[in-house]
């Protein structure tokens, strides 16, 4: 039988069970339909779209050493092969679901295989309105790592960078970033400025001293701020520096410590409140000029847009591998830079998502910095990305990162290095508790 005449009878073969299922009285049309040479809906574009189609998707899971990066996100990498030889990469890396992520990935499959990767907005709406059950991390991260390596084939074929793609770059000297640090006493706060300028970096980010409750003691009160003053004592007016509160405050605890800390003219304070409880957020944003920012934990345009509409926060902050691709995270900053708000998007999982989130940073009017929680000194995850990538991946250089500049996303895994870092299954997020044993905010 030839493919055109065993495809009508699949076809058929489809028309004849759904009108069973009529008959039935089953009418919620979300029987399972069977799987298709090419995915649903795709067959219109046959005489417009290209002759390019992918043939295969691949998952990868990476487990690194747990004194090199935290057990709870091992990398996962996906990679679609195309009839053309062509292939792209993307990162689903979810905190502690690594193994959901990677089902998730491979249940998306039949959206995937057959089709045309420089529909890259057709196969984004088919993976995450077509999936009925929308948002989540689970499949924001899945249809994020697609997403990526369908924008990676897309520059490979066109013989482009990505961030050209999208109308960049803004900033010919790269992109602006921070990374994380650490001081607890003001000689620390001292060696790490003088380090920090060494290198040409000019942000920084830090944590809060202690994990705190939602309704708050004094003695905890004034060390956050104790120690915020001294870290801007200690960096000096000239390194910008945010800290992360990690969504564990209250509102008014969160307005308490925000009026106190104005003096110091923060970067920002990054989730004061949990990221889903936006009127509490409010709150708290009426009684501060410091910039505040949110939005890792938040899936899709639609994840941020209450936030924006409500004019909540000064920066939001979504991850490439998580609120959707590259597709999702140039609609939200599209978004943003309407309502005057600036972007600084998380990355803090594997080297495909940071260089993936370089791209976009790289085209957007809007961005005021990207995060790595990567170290002033390169230790030794930065090796085993150079081992992976095969060069210094997400290093700054005067404090910005350097923009790709081969097509696509600008570099190739390499699956002879994956197999020295073999999956070794999923491990929980680590909870954190306060002193009389009751779960903290993470």
């Amino acid at each position: 039988m030839r493919r055109r005449e065993m495809l009508g009878a699949l076809a058929a073969a489809s028309g004849l069970r759904g009108s069973t299922a009529r008959r039935s009285g089953i009418g919620c049309g979300c029987a399972f339909a069977p799987a298709a040479a090419i995915p649903p809906g795709s067959d219109v574009f046959k005489d417009v779209g290209s002759k390019l189609r992918i043939t295969d998707m691949k998952v990868f899971g990476v487990t690194l050493d747990e004194k090199i990066a935290r057990a709870d996100r091992p990398y996962v990498f996906v990679k679609l092969e195309t009839n053309q030889g062509v292939v792209g990469w993307g990162e689903a890396t979810l905190e502690g679901k690594a193994s959901a992520a990677m089902a998730c990935v491979n249940d998306l499959r039949d959206f995937i295989v057959g089709s045309d990767p420089m529909q890259s907005e057709h196969l984004y709406q088919l993976m995450y309105i077509g999936s009925f059950y929308r948002g989540g991390p689970v499949l924001g991260s899945a249809v994020s790592g697609i997403d990526q390596a369908i924008w990676d084939i897309r520059g490979k074929v066109l013989g482009m960078p990505v961030y050209e793609l999208l109308g960049g770059p803004v900033d010919p000297q790269g992109v602006r970033g921070y990374y994380h640090a650490a001081a607890w006493t003001l000689e620390e706060a001292r060696a790490l400025r003088d380090k920090t300028r060494q290198a040409g970096v000019t942000a920084l980010k830090f944590q809060l001293p202690d994990l705190l409750e939602w309704v708050e003691t004094n003695r905890k009160l004034t060390r956050a701020v104790k120690h915020m003053e001294m870290l801007r004592e200690g960096l000096g007016p000239d390194i910008d520096f945010a800290v992360d509160f990690h969504a564990r405050p209250s509102p008014t605890v969160a307005a308490i410590i925000l009026r106190e800390i104005e003096p110091f003219h923060l970067f920002f304070a990054e989730e004061i409140c949990p990221p889903e409880n936006m009127r509490a957020m409010q709150r708290a944003a009426r009684k501060s000029t410091t910039p505040l920012a949110t939005g890792e934990r938040l899936i899709a345009a639609y994840g941020c847009a209450e936030l924006i509409d409500l004019g909540i926060v000064d920066v939001l902050q979504p991850d490439i591998a998580h609120v959707g691709g590259i597709t999702a995270l140039w609609k939200v900053a599209a978004a943003a830079d309407a309502a005057g708000i600036r972007m600084a998007p998380h990355a803090c999982e594997g080297p495909v998502g940071g260089i993936a989130s370089l791209h976009v940073d790289a085209a957007i009017p809007n961005l005021l910095a990207q995060e790595i929680c990567g170290l002033v000194d390169a230790g030794e995850m930065n090796r085993v990305w150079e081992d992976l990538m095969g060069f210094s991946a997400m290093r700054m250089v005067g404090g910005r990162y350097p923009l790709p500049t081969r097509p696509g996303l600008g570099f190739e895994v390499s699956e002879a290095a994956l197999k020295k870092y073999p999956f070794q299954g999923t491990r929980p997020f680590p909870p954190a508790f306060h002193e009389d044993g009751s779960l903290a905010s993470l």
